[in-house]
Order: structure tokens, then C-alpha cells, then sequence
């Protein structure tokens, strides 16, 4: 074995922490930060990859950052180890970055992998239990140092191998962050990133929409998971959906996500949301749907206005809506 590891950098203060211990150990650190539609975090005006970047900067180490990709689509509609509170593999998520942690620091060269993660901080992947399946079926048994909670687990083979010092590692355990924010004034980590950022999928409201697409589209663009994320979603049919926007925000956000065969509505001459129609339809009932719903939305902002501006496969009209939806057809199609 060498001194080179590779480290999970996910922009969050756990595996910041995780990185400096093995630094002030003298190991060299390349780093892999893991992106997802699914991603948010606590930081303000910044992302977890950034942050992430800006700490490998800080360091002076190599970041690389890899996209979770089609094949994380089919781990979450089918995975082997079962879902969390809400839609969340995270088993299986786990050993899904594990493998591809493992290739990269074959690549590299490098002997084992560090990560921040912390025993019994979250209830379905953080346990002895746990840290033993994802490295049975990884093939990383003793190759995945976790320096935060190191003194509860068994040690590593860098441990073993006297490539790390044991006795400087920590005995971190549960959810509390106390431990975490004083290591970092005694290591002098300052403007440390946000102390927990976390996974839409384990929000229960969000994972309704993730199963409604899992449950009537099969191949899933990257654009179809950044729409998730905005605004409110209807399911018209077994194959088409309306999303409105909530703010202007989420308006911009439908402008620029809108796919081959999507259609655009919004407000012609007052304020409201944008509407984006979503998959195959039958023309002019869903588009009356969703112009009715923009009407809706818009409340006292609409003023009697009823024309709408209707984007199309290149190709622009101007509809016109006879009032807005009713309640109860509205909550019918409510998805979230």
C-alpha cells in the first residue's frame, strides 16, 4: 500500500474534516465529488459543488467531479436494498459511489478511499451493519477509512499496514454536530461549509413526484430530474403531466428545462406562472387544462385576462381560456 487516498468529497463539513485529519497525517488526497438533481444543501448563494471546490483549492488537492448518470436512474426505480423514509436507496446509493470510487483510485493509483461518513448520523447507510454490506459488495473490505468515527470500527488496512496513525483519528458517533464544528476550530477549518446538506429523496413530498415519473416514463432525461425541483406537478393522464411555476424563479427555470415536444404556456398581457406541459397529449383539452390553471394561479393579477401565449415545437399562437380551473378538478390531478 502507499500514502495516496482517494476522498469523497461531498462540500459538507463531515468529509471537509475527513480530508484535513488525513492531510495533517501527510497523505496525499485526490478528491471525487458526486452530483445529483437530487442534491441541496444549507449553503447560502452556493452549491455543494463549489463548496467542494473551494475546499479542495484550500487544500491544494485534485477534485474531480463526476455526475450520478443514467444507470443511478435504474438504482432508485429498483434497488436492492430498499428505500428510506421517502424514495432514498441509500444502501444501495452508497455502494453505487463506492464502485466508482474504487475504479478511480485503481486509475490513480492510489490504496484506499476516505469519507466522511459518521456512525449512527443517518439511520439507513451510517451502521456497523451497514459500513459491512456496502464493503462486502463493493470489494473495498478494509480499503474505506471513515477517520471521523474510525476508534468505533474495526480498523482499516492503511491502520493495519501503520500507513495511517490510529491514535490520531476520532471516535465521532450520532447525529450531533458539536464535535464536528470544535475539530474544526482545532484544526483551523474556518468558513467550513454548510454543517448538513442532504438528498431531496428522502423528503416524502419530493419522492411523490419522483415515483409519479418513475411510475409513467421510462427513459429519463437529466432535464426530467432539474424539472423535479421546480414548481407544482399534475398528472393529466397516463402520459402527460403540467407543471406551474411558483415564482419567477421557477417561470425561468420551465424556460430553460423545456424538451423536444414540451409546450409552454404563460400569461399574455398580465402577470402570472408559467405552465409547462410535459410528454405526450391530445392537443387542445390539455392545453385549455393548463391555460385554465395559469389563470388560476395568477388570481387578482389575471384582472379578467384570459389569453395565454402558447409555445410549441417552434411555433407560437395565442390561447384563449373561458375561466380558471375549479378546485376540485385541480387537487384530482395534484401530484405535489
Amino acid at each position: 500500500m502507499n500514502r495516496k487516498a482517494i476522498a469523497l468529497l461531498s462540500g459538507g463539513l463531515d468529509s471537509t474534516l475527513a480530508v484535513k485529519v488525513l492531510l495533517e497525517q501527510g497523505i496525499e488526497i485526490e478528491a471525487l465529488n458526486f452530483t445529483s438533481a437530487f442534491c441541496t444543501c444549507n449553503c447560502r448563494n452556493s452549491t455543494c459543488r463549489s463548496e467542494a471546490q473551494r475546499v479542495a483549492k484550500e487544500f491544494g488537492i485534485k477534485i474531480k467531479v463526476l455526475q450520478k448518470g443514467s444507470d443511478y436512474i435504474d438504482i432508485i426505480r429498483n434497488p436492492k436494498y430498499g428505500y428510506g423514509k421517502g424514495i432514498n436507496p441509500c444502501v444501495d446509493c452508497r455502494i453505487y459511489m463506492f464502485k466508482l470510487a474504487g475504479k478511480y483510485m485503481e486509475d490513480a493509483g492510489a490504496s484506499f478511499i476516505v469519507t466522511g461518513e459518521v456512525l449512527g448520523q443517518r439511520p439507513m447507510s451510517q451502521r456497523i451493519d451497514t459500513f459491512r454490506v456496502i464493503e462486502r459488495d463493493t470489494g473495498l473490505t478494509g480499503l474505506i477509512l471513515r477517520p471521523l468515527s474510525a476508534k468505533h470500527l474495526e480498523p482499516t488496512l492503511p491502520e493495519k499496514n501503520g500507513i495511517i496513525d490510529r491514535e490520531k483519528l476520532l471516535d465521532i458517533i450520532g447525529r450531533s454536530r458539536r464535535q464536528q464544528i470544535e475539530l474544526a476550530e482545532e484544526l483551523d477549518v474556518e468558513n467550513y461549509p454548510c454543517p448538513s446538506g442532504g438528498c431531496l429523496l428522502t423528503d416524502k413530498i419530493f419522492a411523490r413526484k419522483v415515483k409519479d415519473i418513475l411510475d409513467h416514463k421510462q427513459d429519463i432525461t437529466t432535464k426530467d430530474l432539474y424539472l423535479l425541483k421546480a414548481g407544482r406537478h399534475f398528472r393529466v393522464d397516463e402520459t402527460a403531466k403540467i407543471i406551474i411555476g411558483r415564482d419567477d424563479q421557477d417561470n425561468i427555470k420551465l424556460k430553460n428545462l423545456m424538451q423536444i415536444n414540451d409546450t409552454l404556456i404563460e400569461p399574455l398581457n398580465f402577470a402570472g406562472p408559467t405552465a409547462l406541459i410535459c410528454g405526450d397529449h391530445d392537443g387542445t383539452a390539455i392545453l385549455n387544462i393548463a391555460g385554465r390553471m395559469v389563470v388560476r394561479y395568477a388570481k387578482n393579477k389575471a384582472n379578467g385576462n384570459n389569453q395565454l401565449r402558447v409555445v410549441e415545437n417552434g411555433t407560437v399562437a395565442i390561447l384563449t381560456v373561458d375561466s380558471p380551473i375549479d378546485h376540485e378538478t385541480l387537487e384530482r390531478m395534484r401530484i405535489c
